[in-house]
C-alpha cells in the first residue's frame, strides 16, 4: 500500500471518527434539552405540580441543566469535534464561568433537594412546614444561583485561578501552534477551593442527608413487619402494611440510584480536578475531556432521576406527550384521592395504631407524589 493511500485511509478514518462522535454528542445535547424543557413545561401547565415546595428545587434545576445543554455542551463539542477554539480569548473566559457557573448550580440544586426530603421525611410535619416555608424556598434557590458566581465569573475573569501558573496556561492554549483552544488550568488554592463548593461540601450534605432518609425508611419497613407479625384483625391494615413495605423499600433503592449517579458523573472530574494541579498538570487532556462529559451527562440524568420518578410529573408528562389527553389528568387525580382515602381510613383506630398513623400519614402523602 502506497504512502498516499495510507493517508487516505487515516484521513477517512478520522472522518468516521468525528462523524460519530458528532452523533454522540448531539444525541446526549438533545437529549438533554428535551428532557429538562419537558420538566419546566410540566410544572408551567400543571398546577397541582406548582402546589409542593419540592418541585420548585426540580424546576431550577432542570432550568439550570437546560442552560448547560444549550450554553456550554454545544461549544464544548464544537472544539472537541474540530480540535482547536476559534471565538478568542474572551468568549473563552466568558464560556468557562458559565460552565462553572451553571454546573456547580445543578449541584447546589441536588443538595437543597435533598435536604428538602431530609426534613419532609425525617422530621415532623410541622417541622418540615416550619423549615421550608416560601421565604426559606426563594432563600436556597437563590443562594443555588448566586454562590456560584463567586468561584465562577468573580474569580475567573479576574484570572486569579491563574496566578502563579501563567507560563503553563500560556503554552496550553496556544497548544504549541497557531491554533488556539479553551483550556482551564487552574493552581492549587482555587482547585481545592472551587471543588470544596462545588462537590465536595454539597456531597457531604447528601450523604448525610440521604443516610439519615434510609435509616428512616429501613426503620419504619421493620415495624410494618413488626405489625405483620402480631397479627391484625383489620384486612385494610394488613393491605397498608404490605403496601408500604413495597413503597419504602423502592425508596431506598431510588436514593441509592440517585447517589450513585451523581458520585459516578462528577467523582472522577473533581478527584483529578484536585490532584492535577499537585502533578505538575501531567493529566492527559483526553482524560479530562471524559471525565468533564461525564459530569455533563449528569444533566442529562437529572430529569429522569428527579421527575420521571415522580408519579406527579410522569402524569404531566403523558398530559403533554399526548396532546393534552385529559384521561391521564383524572387517572392521576383518581390514583391521588385513593391514595389519601387509604390512608385516612387506616388512622382512624386512635392509640393502638400509632406506629402505622405516623408511617401512613407522613410517607403516604410524601411518597405517592416524590419517589414512585
Amino acid at each position: 500500500m502506497s504512502e498516499t493511500e495510507c493517508l487516505d485511509k487515516s484521513e477517512m478514518e478520522n472522518s468516521l471518527e468525528t462523524i460519530a462522535l458528532t452523533i454522540f454528542l448531539s444525541i446526549i445535547i438533545i437529549m438533554t434539552v428535551f428532557g429538562n424543557l419537558l420538566v419546566m413545561v410540566a410544572l408551567c401547565k400543571d398546577r397541582h405540580l406548582r402546589k409542593k415546595k419540592t418541585n420548585y428545587f426540580i424546576v431550577s434545576l432542570a432550568f439550570a441543566d437546560l442552560l448547560v445543554a444549550l450554553v456550554v455542551m454545544p461549544f464544548a463539542a464544537i472544539e472537541l469535534t474540530t480540535g482547536q477554539w476559534g471565538y478568542g480569548e474572551i468568549f473563552c473566559l466568558v464560556r468557562t464561568s458559565l460552565d462553572v457557573l451553571l454546573t456547580t448550580a445543578s449541584i447546589l440544586h441536588l443538595c437543597c433537594i435533598a435536604l428538602d426530603r431530609y426534613y419532609a421525611i425525617c422530621c415532623q410535619p410541622l417541622v418540615y412546614r416550619n423549615k421550608m416555608t416560601p421565604v426559606r424556598v426563594a432563600v436556597m434557590l437563590s443562594g443555588c444561583w448566586l454562590i456560584p458566581t463567586f468561584i465562577s465569573f468573580l474569580p475567573i475573569m479576574q484570572s486569579w485561578n491563574a496566578i502563579g501558573i501563567e507560563d503553563i496556561e500560556r503554552r496550553a492554549l496556544t497548544g504549541g501552534s497557531n491554533d488556539t483552544s479553551c483550556v482551564f488550568l487552574v493552581n492549587q488554592p482555587y482547585a481545592l477551593i472551587c471543588s470544596a463548593v462545588a462537590f465536595y461540601v454539597p456531597l457531604a450534605l447528601m450523604v448525610l442527608a440521604y443516610q439519615r432518609i434510609y435509616v428512616t425508611a429501613m426503620t419504619h419497613v421493620r415495624q410494618i413487619e413488626t405489625l405483620q407479625r402480631a397479627g391484625s384483625h383489620y384486612h385494610l391494615r394488613t393491605t397498608m402494611a404490605n403496601s408500604r413495605m413495597r413503597v419504602e423499600t423502592k425508596a431506598a433503592k431510588t436514593l441509592a440510584v440517585i447517589m450513585g449517579c451523581f458520585c459516578l458523573c462528577w467523582a472522577p472530574f473533581f478527584i483529578t480536578n484536585v490532584v492535577d494541579p499537585f502533578i505538575h498538570y501531567s493529566v492527559p487532556w483526553q482524560l479530562w475531556t471524559a471525565w468533564l462529559w461525564l459530569g455533563y451527562i449528569n444533566s442529562g440524568l437529572n430529569p429522569f432521576l428527579y421527575a420521571f420518578l415522580n408519579r406527579a410529573f410522569r402524569r404531566a408528562f403523558l398530559v403533554i406527550l399526548c396532546c393534552d389527553d385529559e384521561r391521564y389528568a383524572r387517572q392521576g387525580s383518581c390514583s391521588y384521592r385513593q391514595t389519601h382515602r387509604a390512608c385516612s381510613a387506616a388512622s382512624v383506630n386512635g392509640t393502638s395504631m400509632f406506629s402505622h398513623t405516623v408511617i401512613c400519614g407522613g410517607w403516604c402523602h410524601y411518597f405517592s407524589s416524590s419517589l414512585l
